[in-house]
């Protein structure tokens, strides 16, 4: 794996100031912006230890060959430098706003002589208003429907409106006064202009001066005897009133708002924002986003308000994701520099901008559906890709070709290595049947003679192999049923592709493991995160697979659960290891005690957490001893010294583990772990 100490700034040049920085790949292509408000900081949390890295955030620094940045004098300049350089760069491991389905909107092409309403998808384009998003297409088509009786503006396409300018004679609509049919003349260019206007005032949600408008000219048109008038008035208010109910009211104060919220894990995240215009949902959006650093839900605010509302257009007041800046903006947790968002919101809106938590009352009720579509969303995200057949099938498909295969891997291993600077190595290893996760089929390793990556690689798969080699041996049939217990073996059958998270060193140690143990029917490969290349054994260049291809999805996600797991793993045997050696030094305190505590509780956290009486109920722990164990676990007091504890290497028995309910680790070169359950 790349250093990225090789590129690391020299000690104390990087500024305290605020400002701007950027990450550049070896062929000098910006990857990555970022802003803080001390870059000396931010930059330096960077170039920690690479293994403790958000996976992502690992990818890209290893990615990167060059960092530099610019000072800026405040933190708006700062957040409008970096708006501007994202769009300018467009670099590839920032988040990125993508919707999770295609949702239409309302749109009036403003920029026209006679503007047109119409249904759109896709980018927004400068010069056109929209209004939305709808989740239906046929909901946006009924309400312009609906309307088009009371603001009969065109609804045609270009090639119609000339044809039928060029006979002299309207299409349908125009015969039935849906339309007032511009364009053989019998209104004037600012006549339907001026009736594009009203819709759009209506959409906004400047309803109750049409409706007053509208019983104020009935009344006259009635008293005048002018009854047919009269009716047809009669008539469009009943249908603007019929538009209005379809719109739930959800804030009685007639608040424009947006609503945000999200759902997330360590690696993507799902946004929801309800769009309230005059107290009622006038639309709903919603993006997935990769989490290119650990991020909290803040910071996920601040990303969103700067993509979705940066740079807003002066004429319509709408951004670069197509959303004006509305009166105020609900959110389920304010960035750390809410004042510094509010005041770049307020110059975008040219007016006074709300930025707030909702603690009660119906925005909080709101708030609670917002993010339960969030979390709904989420999960309909993760499983569909991952359930769909034809997707599977076509990621398989493309590995057996790209990988020569001799037939689709339906069975994929991935092995990944987890460590600390050589300490407490641990290994996993994940199980994909047909692109799905088979969790019953995992396994962790804890790792006694790898000092480094390569090493412990070639023994996790020396190790797994041998397993299966006798597990082949001792089948009693072709279905390798166990004579002792009288079930399938696990580890019966190899896989069709063993996947090694790494590059060409990960991939030939593993391939070295294989070819000692005579193993030649299992193809090897290597995803290695700098850029997502594909390694095989012997080959001087990796296979690129397209950015976009199913295959490249599928290996991506059995890399990143094996790395999942083999931190989760790792950190547990960090706190185990810690723990041993906090109640090394308690008087009174055997193995035998020892063992005990960690039966009982598990984890540092959890022991620490305990109370004497609870420590007391431990067999032979007594009140003395349970005092002593409390005051060698305690959390150091603010600002007193501490000494990293020495790291003792454990192994929790069989009754340990299924205490916890976690797998049990083996120990020694050919020990081999329990099964986790799914």
């Amino acid at each position: 794996m790349p250093d990225p100490s090789t590129y690391r700034p020299a000690v104390g040049s990087i500024p305290e100031s605020p400002g701007v920085y950027k990450f550049r790949d070896p062929n000098g292509r910006v990857i990555y912006v970022g802003k803080a408000k001390s870059l000396r900081q931010r930059l330096n949390s960077y170039f920690a230890d690479v293994a403790g890295l958000h996976p992502r955030t690992r990818q890209m620094v290893t990615t990167a060959a060059a960092v530099e940045w610019t000072v800026v004098g405040t933190e708006v300049e700062a957040l409008q430098l970096e708006y501007n350089w994202i769009k300018e760069f467009d670099p590839r491991f920032n988040v990125r706003y993508r919707d999770d389905k295609s949702y239409p909107s309302l749109a009036v092409t403003l920029n026209e002589e006679y503007p047109r309403l119409q249904v759109m998808r896709g980018p927004k384009k400068k010069g056109v208003r929209y209004f939305g998003p709808y989740a239906h297409a046929w909901a946006i088509r009924e309400t312009l429907d609906t309307l088009t009786r009371v603001f009969p503006a065109r609804t045609c396409s270009n090639g119609v409106f000339k044809r039928a300018g060029q006979i002299g004679r309207p299409c349908l609509l125009g015969y039935i006064g849906k339309c007032a049919a511009p364009c053989v003349d019998r209104v004037s260019a600012e006549e339907h202009r001026q009736i594009v206007d009203d819709f759009c005032d209506f959409m906004a949600g400047r309803t109750d001066s049409m409706m007053k408008r509208l019983e104020r000219e009935m009344a006259e048109a009635a008293e005048a005897m002018e009854y047919e008038k009269a009716a047809r008035l009669r008539d469009d208010l009943g249908a603007l009133k019929r538009a209005m109910e379809k719109q739930a009211v959800v804030l009685g104060d007639g608040t424009d708002a947006d609503v945000v919220a999200f759902a997330q894990d360590e690696l993507e995240a799902a946004v929801q924002v309800f769009h309230v215009r005059g107290g009622r949902v006038r639309g709903q959006r919603g993006w997935i986003i990769d989490k290119v650093e650990e991020v909290s839900t803040g910071e996920l605010v601040e990303q969103f308000l700067l993509q979705v509302y940066g740079g807003v257009d002066e004429q319509t007041g709408v951004g670069e994701a197509g959303e004006a800046v509305p009166r105020e903006v609900l959110v389920p947790e304010l960035p750390e520099d809410a004042d510094v968002y509010v005041e770049l919101l307020e110059e975008l809106r040219g007016g006074r901008v709300s930025l707030r938590v909702p603690q009660r009352g119906d925005k909080r009720s709101l708030m609670e559906t917002v993010e339960r579509n969030a979390k709904e969303s989420f999960a309909r995200h993760r499983v569909k890709r991952s359930s769909d057949l034809t997707a599977r099938s076509l990621a398989l498909s493309e590995l057996q070709e790209a990988l020569e295969l001799p037939d689709a891997p339906l069975r994929i291993e991935c092995i990944d290595i987890s460590h600390v600077q050589g300490t407490n190595v641990v290994a996993s290893m994940v199980v994909f049947e047909d692109g799905l996760a088979k969790k019953t089929d995992y396994r962790r390793f804890s790792v006694t003679n790898g000092t480094d990556d390569t090493a412990a690689m070639a023994e996790v798969v020396r190790r797994r192999f041998a397993r299966h080699l006798k597990d082949e041996a001792d089948r009693r049939d072709e279905q390798g049923v166990a004579a002792e217990e009288g079930r399938p073996r696990r580890f019966a059958y190899p896989p069709n592709l063993l996947v090694v998270d790494g590059g060409a060193p990960q991939v030939a140690a593993a391939a070295r493991s294989l070819d000692e143990l005579g193993i030649v029917d299992v193809a090897v490969c290597g995803l290695a995160k700098r850029m997502e290349e594909v390694w095989l054994p012997g080959e001087s260049d990796p296979v690129i697979l397209p950015r976009t291809s199913e295959a490249l999805y599928l290996l991506q996600r059995v890399r990143d659960e094996a790395h999942r797991f083999a931190i989760t793993y790792h950190r547990q045997k960090r706190s185990t290891s810690m723990l041993v050696s906090l109640l090394d030094d308690v008087p009174g305190l055997g193995e035998t005690r020892r063992k005990a505590l960690m039966k009982q509780f598990g984890s540092l956290k959890r022991l620490r957490a305990a109370t004497v009486e609870e420590l007391m109920a431990v067999p032979g722990i007594g009140r003395r001893t349970a005092e002593a164990v409390q005051a060698a676990i305690a959390e150091p007091a603010d600002g007193e010294a501490t000494a990293e504890p020495a790291v003792v290497e454990t192994t929790l028995g069989p009754q340990s583990a299924a205490q916890q309910g976690t797998p049990q680790v083996g120990s020694g070169a050919t020990a081999e772990v329990g099964r986790v359950a799914s």
